[in-house]
């Protein structure tokens, strides 16, 4: 016979070890490394570079990126210094824009603007200026698409976050009135309601996400709302953008459309789950999470992170609309004691969940106060704490009263301050999702790569079957990055057997190996600080195969 002395409860230590679990794995997750950030793709360098004066015109223009980028139609133009436009032809190769030039240059400065798209969906945009002979006095390049700007509209936010709010509320009402309402008639009418809650949600969402599509077309391809009866829009835009929302819109329709006006079988609850989890995971493989890395770990995290997020404000909701007729039976006790024994499971995961995805995306801790960005997700983190105080409030003070107060005359206590923190809990939460949907459409901007109005000097050289190219920006006294982009023959990113070697000296002047970091596929960079001007010689080494470990040295004049 099992004793219950000490006040132990059977189960404690079991749960006890499943938390110790969770805190293992989430200090595994968050101490172990750190992929590269998913920012905006940034441009590492050109071909002329920025400000060239050549003796003769090339015949290509080559940008290298740090990461995949994606053609937009009208995306690449050419102008001379009169703002003739000229003939050209772009090509994206991986992490690679090139821009061949079909038609005889002139003599004098040329412009070439620039407009792609990021492996995260964002689009990224600048300018190339050379000279062919000598620089011209004048130079007028007439506005283009392709110059565009590349902040997210105001209006696509909203439109996200209306979107994100029907998701998760149809997603997380349809799970609780299958999940948490009692299996008796006296939960029919409460299970009614819901339903009709879960499917005006659903309505919402769908709008929401729909509506946007042609947003999220003219704001990557920089175009006017005219381009919209254009075919060459729609079909401009990555698969994604249209599986997403048909994700949502199907696991929705699923969920919503299998809720009974009586106790769920097992079939109907198992289909209205499985519509809430396809829903709630199609957002997830787009935007941040497919560029940032580990891929399939990242996904993963914001599927579990969005579930979380649906059972929480979805719960809030359903309670807010039903414990009101449930509190005059045991019914409302039931309820509030299955819904809170998951609220704090469901507040463990999202802050786990959100904080790795915050490092993730952010690619390290500094993005989060060094960016626009970050700042937004701070802001995100603040307004969710106030949320997770009114649910801390609600768990240990308002609901134990609740259990606790007699019933009197065959009535239950009022519910009314529980219905009412529900309420604010569950406004906090949209406020929440209004800046998610904000956030979906930035990305930090991470300060170790080199912008695209860069004035780096690049020197190439090859190491076994790679081509490598090291630049220093700015090659000048004081603090300066020195990057290195690998591409094989085929010019598509190389790694090799591990990370590169860089190191600096000038003379008697040594600084030692440059630590680098990854950017990307074959791109590392390194900050240094230049303490004199000369001659500065760069050596890098990279172990090609286990035994192979080819060494060259270039050299940057620092005036």
């Amino acid at each position: 016979m099992t004793r219950r002395g000490s006040g132990t409860r059977p189960g404690a230590g079991t749960r006890t070890g499943g938390w110790l679990l969770l805190l293992a794995l989430v200090c595994a997750l968050v101490l172990g490394p750190a992929g590269s950030a998913a920012a905006h793709a940034t441009l590492l360098s050109t071909d002329p570079a920025e400000g060239a004066v050549l003796d003769t015109a090339p015949e290509r223009v080559t940008f290298t990126f740090d990461e995949s980028v994606i053609g937009v139609p009208a995306g690449i133009r050419v102008f001379d210094a009169t703002g003739a436009e000229l003939d050209s032809t772009a090509t994206v190769r991986g992490s690679r824009l090139l821009v061949d030039l079909d038609a005889e240059v002139p003599d004098g400065t040329l412009v070439v603007l620039w407009r792609l798209v990021s492996a995260d969906g964002h689009p990224i945009g600048g300018s190339l200026s050379f000279s062919v002979g000598a620089p011209s006095d004048v130079v007028d390049v007439p506005a283009t698409g392709a110059d565009a700007g590349t902040e997210a509209p105001v209006v696509l936010g909203l439109v996200r976050g209306a979107g994100y709010v029907g998701l998760l509320v149809a997603a997380g009402v349809a799970a609780f009135s299958v999940l948490f309402l009692p299996r008796d008639r006296i939960a029919d009418p409460a299970r009614a309601r819901l339903r009709a809650v879960a499917r005006a949600a659903a309505a919402l969402a769908a709008a929401g996400w729909w509506a946007a599509v042609p947003l999220v077309a003219l704001y990557q391809l920089g175009l006017p709302a005219s381009a919209l009866t254009e075919g060459s829009t729609w079909s401009a835009l990555a698969t994604a953008e249209y599986a997403v929302p048909a994700g949502v819109v199907a696991g929705l329709a699923l969920a919503t459309g299998s809720l009974p006006g009586a106790a769920p079988g097992r079939m109907r609850t198992v289909l209205v789950t499985a519509g809430c989890l396809e829903a709630v995971a199609a957002p997830a493989f787009t935007g941040h999470t497919r560029a940032a890395t580990p891929e399939a770990l990242v996904v993963a995290v914001d599927v579990l992170h969005l579930a979380a997020g649906a059972l929480w404000l979805g719960g809030l909701v359903a309670i807010a609309l039903v414990l009101g007729d449930l509190a005059r039976s045991d019914a409302g006790a039931v309820v509030l004691g299955r819904f809170s024994t998951w609220a704090a499971v469901l507040l463990a995961v999202l802050v786990v969940a959100g904080t790795i995805l915050a490092w993730r995306v952010a690619g390290s801790w500094g993005a989060l106060t060094g960016s626009g960005y970050g700042t937004l997700l701070l802001v995100k983190v603040q307004v969710a704490v106030v949320a997770i105080g009114i649910a801390t409030w609600n768990r240990f003070a308002l609901l134990p009263r609740f259990r606790t107060t007699p019933r009197r005359r065959g009535r239950g206590p009022t519910p009314v301050p529980l219905i009412r923190t529900a309420l604010a809990e569950a406004a906090v939460l949209v406020a929440v999702l209004g800046v998610t949907g904000f956030l979906v459409d930035r990305s930090p901007e991470n300060p170790a790569t080199v912008s695209s109005e860069a004035r780096g000097v690049t020197e190439s050289v090859r190491l076994g079957g790679i081509t490598a190219r090291i630049t220093l920006d700015p090659p000048e006294v004081g603090p300066a990055t020195l990057t290195i982009t690998m591409t094989d023959a085929a010019g598509d990113p190389a790694e090799g057997y591990e990370a590169p070697r860089l190191s600096l000296t000038s003379g008697d002047v040594e600084l030692g190996e440059v630590a680098v970091s990854s950017l990307g596929p074959g791109v590392y960079a390194g900050d240094v600080v230049l303490p004199t001007s000369g001659d500065w010689d760069a050596q890098v080494s990279l172990r090609t195969t286990e035994f192979d470990n080819p060494v060259e040295t270039v050299t940057f004049r620092v005036p």
